[in-house]
């Protein structure tokens, strides 16, 4: 008799052992689908190093309501048929609570609507393309506009750069390159600015001269380039290899530090708008920067900036929630809990404010922020007022 109760006592031990083990690892699981080879890269694994920043510094100060956070981290090679792909494998096959990312507009554009029908939320952290929210009620982002930051890009650049008329550019087989497109031509329009030539380009060019060619006969007073950084860096210096000497004014695509490796001598004067700047001296962005650097050994750009406030953002929503296990239910609960948060961070003051569909009616949430603008000089970003 004894034995049988000594042996049940073992067996609660063990049970309760288990069930103490289970609760522990029950870590709070995240998707990351970002990319992380490709063209892309030169963003996704900024925004990872983002992510995996603000992760241990949450995880190193107790976690959330005594959770751990566990990144599950997949490359979507910032191709649209990847991206569908990762969703899938994050939200069914990891049962993630949420997936950040994709990298790219074009891939949001294909990807958001999996998170959506799932009813999981998908937090973008480098989509700005316009359209993007309109997917659903499910579909975030912390990463401002090109309707809201490029006007006030044009703004300034013209300005200080006293501007009268320009040429464009702009890749026009994405979503992104399109968009802010679209954007750049209703601001120039509102700011009466003459457009000289309007010329494309596509993914994977490399030789610009004819269209720069014809541009310089226009004599423009600066060029608006809209462009990721695969393709407009090697602009900028085929530009300036043709004796274009006037600015360049760039969108969400051209903002990186990256621009003065790909455009090595060739990266000054270049226009960009964003709600993160190096040069902001904020005591968030400056401990931000620090952490950065020791974490990795490199310069962060606006890409993990905005990942780094995107993480902690979510935790803010996370500590409003009292998750269950029931995983349908937890999802359902964050995503309720995210449109009221608020935080200052690296990127300065954020909230959510609410998009519309295309027929009006209310759908997901964007970043309301202020942009700054900056302009290369000597290998870094100015800011400029």
């Amino acid at each position: 008799m004894k034995q049988k109760v000594f042996a049940n006592s073992l067996l609660a031990l063990a049970l309760a052992a288990g069930m103490g083990v289970s609760a522990h690892a029950a870590d709070i699981k995240l998707g990351v689908a970002e990319a992380l080879s490709g063209g892309a890269a030169q963003y996704g694994i900024s925004i990872r190093n983002g992510f995996e920043l603000a992760t241990d510094e949450i995880n190193a100060a107790g976690g959330v309501n005594g959770d751990k956070l566990q990144l599950v981290i997949e490359d979507e090679q910032g191709k649209k048929e990847e991206a569908i792909n990762v969703f899938k494998k994050l939200i069914f096959q990891d049962k993630v609570l949420m997936v950040f990312g994709p990298t790219l507009s074009n891939s949001a554009q294909a990807a958001d609507p999996i998170a959506q029908a799932a009813k999981i939320v998908a937090f973008g952290t480098s989509n700005t393309a316009d359209g993007i929210t309109s997917i659903g009620n499910y579909v975030f982002r912390n990463s401002v506009t090109e309707a809201d930051v490029l006007p006030e890009t044009l703004r300034v650049a013209i300005k200080h750069a006293h501007i009268k008329k320009v040429a464009v550019m702009y890749g026009n087989d994405d979503v992104f390159t399109k968009s802010g497109y679209d954007n750049f031509k209703k601001a120039l329009a509102d700011l009466k600015i003459p457009v000289t030539t309007t010329e494309t380009f596509a993914k994977g060019d490399v030789d610009f001269k004819a269209q720069l060619t014809k541009i310089k006969a226009t004599h423009p007073d600066a060029i608006v380039l809209s462009a990721l950084l695969a393709e407009g860096a090697p602009i900028m210096v085929q530009a300036r290899q043709l004796g274009i000497t006037v600015p360049f004014i760039g969108g969400n695509g051209m903002n990186s530090v990256k621009v003065f490796t790909l455009a090595k001598g060739a990266s000054d004067d270049l226009y960009v708008g964003s709600p993160w700047s190096a040069s902001n001296d904020s005591p968030e962005n400056t401990q931000f920067i620090k952490a950065y650097q020791a974490k990795f050994n490199a310069t962060p750009d606006q890409f993990a900036a905005q990942s780094f406030d995107a993480m902690h953002i979510l935790v803010q929503a996370l500590k409003q929630v009292k998750l269950t296990g029931n995983l349908a239910a937890d999802r359902s609960a964050l995503r309720d809990a995210l449109p009221d948060v608020k935080w200052t961070g690296a990127t300065g003051a954020f909230q959510f404010h609410r998009a519309v569909d295309k027929a009006g009616k209310p759908a997901g949430y964007d970043a309301q922020q202020k942009a700054i603008v900056s302009v290369t000089k000597d290998g870094q970003f100015v800011i400029e007022k």
